[in-house]
């Protein structure tokens, strides 16, 4: 092979090497800044996890908030509607307080007892009966009276339990409103947090992911000079062989030449170079 055709394949598998050891540093850069990314990625996802199970915890005491301030608005409107009952009542109890007879309830009682014994057991004349029947329909509406006034005095302290409880029940649920209150808000800091330390991850994470880019990107125009190059030393090697083919192809028609001068008997080789060359 010519001295200047060797230099230069030894010169392009110089450089193919160099371009090689090149190709397969970027290469190497490159996976380490995807393995920084993906690790990035990893804890980044981890923090979104986290962060997902903030806002669903979150979202669950905002459901019970909502659950409880319904709660307290009922037990605040029954409240309200037993507060107006009451004041009704004490109406009633005072405008009945006015018609209330002096005697007490059991002596009435006792009286109408007395006299319905007595028309049962005792014969009487038809006026006297009839005037008891009318002192008994007397103390019975005397009696209702105090009957009535008891009622409504048991009611006024049905509905006050009744307003105590709902004002028992709104102020619990008021309380725990202040504690979920409280917890959301704290969950909230803790994700807002969270969110925070995942910021800076992202950043370097994209830069990383940049710079992996950069290092395929510089690699695969390496890999076309690589190719460039491989072709161009296939191109030369080839014409190299040709070139040695020629040479022996001119060395082996001298020498069947020569022999063929000398009357020299030629080999098959020999013959076929002559005859192609049209000599014999």
């Amino acid at each position: 092979m010519p001295e200047p055709l060797t230099k230069e394949i030894a010169e392009l598998h110089q450089r193919l090497s160099q371009t090689r050891e090149e190709y397969d540093k970027l290469n190497s850069e490159a996976k380490e800044w995807a393995g920084k990314r993906n690790s990035l990625h990893k804890q980044i996802r981890k923090l979104r996890i986290k962060t997902h199970e903030f806002t669903q915890k979150r979202n669950t005491l905002n459901k019970r908030v909502q659950e409880l301030k319904t709660l307290r608005d009922e037990a605040n409107k029954k409240r309200r509607e037993k507060h107006a009952q009451i004041l009704e009542l004490r109406k009633e109890i005072k405008t009945l307080k006015e018609k209330r007879p002096s005697r007490p309830m059991n002596d009435l009682q006792t009286e109408i007892e007395k006299l319905e014994w007595r028309i049962q057991t005792t014969p009487l004349p038809l006026k006297e009966e009839e005037t008891l029947i009318d002192q008994i329909r007397s103390l019975e509406n005397q009696l209702l009276i105090h009957k009535k006034l008891q009622k409504l005095k048991n009611n006024l302290t049905e509905y006050r339990t009744e307003k105590e409880e709902s004002e028992s029940k709104a102020k619990n649920c008021h309380t725990q409103l202040l504690e979920l209150a409280e917890q959301s808000q704290q969950l909230h800091k803790e994700m807002l947090e969270t969110l925070n330390e995942a910021i800076p991850l992202q950043d370097e994470a994209d830069k990383s992911h940049k710079r992996f880019l950069e290092a395929k990107q510089k690699a695969e125009r390496l890999h076309q000079q690589i190719d460039i190059i491989r072709e161009e030393i296939h191109r030369i090697e080839e014409k190299n062989k040709a070139r040695h083919e020629l040479d022996l192809r001119k060395e082996l028609e001298e020498r069947a030449l020569e022999k063929l001068k000398r009357g020299e008997k030629l080999t098959l080789d020999e013959f076929k170079a002559l005859a192609e060359k049209g000599i014999i």
